[in-house]
């Protein structure tokens, strides 16, 4: 069985006379401001680094690009990849003690890959980083997602209002993080580690504070099964595959858009800006384009948008590189990438979250959660080994973007084609409906 497929119930949510008016903020309850704010600060402790990890292997380090590739998409796949263990765990034991766990290994991963100067201890650090995330995330995401559920049954609104307002305050942590992060790199990079770190602490003690024990609603499973039936589930399969294309993606902004940078400017400072570019656009944008979205696409369609939108970044820069332009003009395309990838990231990601709940399992929303990023992140560990190969082959830059292009535009063909819960259709308007 799965859960909330009832189009009345999304239908009478959008013709309420004080939904679409009413701020989706001061409707929440306070358990989803919490984890809602807990995004905010994970994204702030770990933008502070992360930016500025590629940097730091290959100038501080002395790696070889393929060998950065690979850590950093170890570091993806030891958090992505391992969602679904966190997931299993979330679903067994709960969010409280999942996220505190979680907490204490980032805070752990990040003091060590601070003062960490050889390759092993380099890897070592990652992974452990990478594996907090997949303790905190799918705890927060999973009952982040099953509270909009909640939500909307509720008739405040779409499931995605409250996915979007996640996903703009995980960005605005996105902001401030590359920010902090570039303050703190004037001292080291030891520095941005350990601030991170404190971060995470901080967000540790609040949680240990606020987190209620138990959840109404939450129910832990006990009984096995649920794997091999979430194997069998070719369309949540289908759609883990197309938001891996996404995250694979995405993944540039750490492996190929540094190189762009450094090439055009000289340098990797205007790579902060980029970022904070990025996160200040999901800030101020996310929840009308997700409205927008809401009201004209059902989650197919506009999972397409968003990964044809991401294609266009790569060929945007694909198309300007044999000029060669250097300084302001030459950050340009990158910039318009930037753009492009926020975007498509703004249609993608409440799209894909809010189709979840569709195809899961009732009591093992967590499972299916961490599935969505475990598979991905496979995806994400093979293709960035792959596209940090791009940087060493000695190929015409114009041919790496076009290539990187070709990821998104072709993963529109692995969704699934018929969701099983769109959003209802709105009142007739002359614009295209999902």
């Amino acid at each position: 069985m799965h859960v909330l497929r009832n189009r009345p119930v999304r239908r009478a949510a959008r013709t309420s006379p004080t939904s679409p008016r009413e701020r989706t903020w001061a409707r929440l309850s306070p358990l989803l401001r919490l984890l809602i704010l807990t995004q905010l600060a994970f994204n702030i402790g770990f933008f502070a680094v992360l930016p500025f990890l590629a940097e730091h292997l290959g100038t501080a380090i002395g790696m070889a690009g393929w060998l950065v590739g690979f850590v950093l998409g170890l570091r993806t796949f030891s958090q992505q990849g391992l969602f679904v263990v966190g997931g299993w765990l979330v679903d067994r034991h709960g969010v409280r003690p999942v996220v505190l766990a979680g907490c204490v290994a980032r805070i752990a991963g990040f003091a060590w890959l601070g003062y960490a100067e050889r390759t092993w201890a380099v890897i070592g650090a990652v992974l452990l980083i990478g594996f907090a995330a997949a303790l905190f995330s799918p705890a927060v995401e999973s009952e982040v997602a099953r509270q909009a559920v909640a939500w909307e049954r509720e008739g405040h609104g779409a499931r995605t209002r409250v996915l979007a307002l996640f996903t703009a305050c995980g960005q605005a942590g996105t902001f401030i993080g590359p920010l902090l992060g570039g303050l703190l790199l004037t001292v080291d990079f030891r520095a941005a580690c350990l601030a991170g770190a404190g971060v995470f602490l901080l967000v540790l003690t609040g949680h240990a504070w606020l987190m209620p024990r138990h959840i109404p609603g939450r129910v832990r499973v006990r009984e096995r099964g649920g794997v091999r039936v979430l194997l069998r589930n070719r369309r949540f399969l289908a759609l883990c595959c197309a938001y891996g294309s996404y995250l694979l993606a995405y993944n540039q902004l750490y492996l190929a858009l540094p190189d762009e940078v450094e090439r055009a400017a000289g340098s990797q400072m205007p790579l902060s800006w980029l970022f904070a570019l990025s996160s200040l656009l999901v800030v101020c944008a996310q929840l009308p384009v997700t409205r927008w979205a809401g009201d004209r696409l059902d989650l197919r369609r506009s999972m397409t948008a968003g990964l044809l939108l991401i294609a266009a970044g790569f060929a945007v820069v694909a198309a300007a590189r044999p000029a060669a332009w250097t300084g302001t003009v030459g950050l340009l395309p990158a910039a318009g990438y930037v753009v492009l990838l926020t975007l498509g990231q703004m249609l993608v990601v409440p799209a894909a979250r809010a189709w979840v709940p569709d195809l899961a399992e009732d009591t093992r929303l967590g499972l299916y959660t961490g599935a969505l990023s475990s598979v991905s992140g496979l995806i994400v560990l093979v293709g960035s080994s792959a596209t940090g190969s791009l940087l060493d082959l000695g190929l015409p830059a114009t041919v790496r973007w076009l290539v990187l292009a070709a990821v998104p535009a072709l993963a529109v063909t692995l969704l699934p084609r018929r969701p099983e819960n769109g959003p209802a259709s709105p009142e007739p308007t002359g614009r295209p409906t999902g």
